[in-house]
């Protein structure tokens, strides 16, 4: 085959993707996106081919944000929330909101085929809603977010996860864990469809400082990073309404391709969170089997959790703090950091 007068390779042809009843088309498939191997954009479309039932199975029916990277893991990147110009008329997509009520037109993971196309556009990861797109209003999934602060080994975050395992099970609430693809931890919850995002909120809030009171050596809810010391952070405002959180299976934007991989609970201990990648995930869940199928087959109360909100809001407690995007909401403490609040004149 000749070459362009430039001298550059010819880039390959187009891949068509069969799937899901469908044709794709994957423009540069041998652009590489995963430096650290060689991994290259049709390497990621085989990835989620193979892991595609479930990846489904936790995400599908989700309203997704897109992060693109076109150039790759360590290239430039942007979140987009609306479908853009040119989508294909038989993508599925439904009406989300931010904070501030702008809306936005999303993509819905309908099947892999929607997905094969994300990572046409150069989609790094997946960010799915908490909600079905056909049921926005009732969130299902109570996300755990245990997040390393600066010098925090993962030995530590190991035990944050298994403290939250006991006192989950206390309460007779099943958590599945699963790596974020990078230093921390999460754990899902799959709800009964009866509950709004400021009650899912409000049970993370309960249960982040239900933690800290039994482990303050190793766990926080504070929300100021000031306050947080060297301890794991139960970030409960990533169960705030219209969040997202790197999803299931998903692929990081980072030169090894590592994979928010879903585990089961004697794996926790040991597990070597940068060892789970797109060249290795595939052949471990054949192996292994989903660690995750449970989950949707019995959905579960969060009223534990929720008279544990009460319990603390009647003992006086204001709410926790919002992120700064959203609305100032009702019983909430000033957004200040304790270092910057006024302080009382003399």
């Amino acid at each position: 085959m000749s070459e362009p007068a430039t001298g550059r390779p010819r880039p390959a042809e187009a891949l068509l993707v069969e799937v899901a009843g469908r044709q794709v088309r994957v423009t540069n498939p041998d652009k590489v996106f995963f430096p650290a191997r060689g991994e290259t954009k049709a390497d990621l479309v085989r990835y989620y081919l193979a892991v595609g039932e479930p990846l489904l199975a936790a995400v599908g029916g989700r309203p997704i944000l897109l992060e693109r990277h076109p150039d790759g893991a360590g290239g430039k990147s942007f979140f987009q929330k609306r479908i853009p110009a040119g989508a294909p008329p038989w993508l599925q997509t439904t009406v989300v909101a931010t904070p501030n009520g702008t809306t936005s037109n999303a993509l819905v993971l309908a099947d892999l085929a929607h997905v094969v196309w994300m990572v046409n556009l150069g989609c790094l990861g997946l960010h799915p809603w908490a909600y079905q797109a056909s049921d926005p209003d009732h969130v299902d999934e109570l996300r755990i977010d245990l997040d390393p602060q600066p010098g925090v080994s993962f030995d530590r975050v190991r035990d944050a996860a298994l403290e939250t395992r006991d006192v989950l099970d206390e309460l007779g609430i099943m958590a599945f864990p699963k790596t974020t693809g990078s230093r921390g931890l999460h754990l899902y919850v799959r709800l009964q469809r009866r509950y709004d995002a400021y009650q899912v909120r409000a049970a993370a809030v309960a249960l982040a400082r239900e933690l800290e009171r039994r482990r303050p050596d190793l766990l926080t809810a504070a929300w100021w990073k000031e306050e947080r010391g060297s301890r794991v952070f139960v970030d409960y405002n990533q169960n705030a309404p219209h969040k997202t959180v790197f999803g299931p299976w998903a692929v990081r934007a980072r030169v090894g391709g590592q994979v928010s991989t879903p585990l089961r609970w004697d794996e926790v201990p040991d597990i070597a969170p940068d060892e789970l990648t797109l060249a290795n995930v595939p052949d471990r869940l054949a192996a292994l089997g989903d660690p995750w199928a449970p989950m949707n087959g019995a959905p579960q109360s969060l009223e534990p959790l929720l008279e544990w909100s009460a319990r603390d809001l009647a003992a006086g407690l204001q709410d926790a703090p919002w992120p700064p995007v959203y609305p100032k909401q009702p019983n909430e403490p000033p957004r200040v950091a304790p270092s910057r609040a006024r302080k009382p004149e003399r």
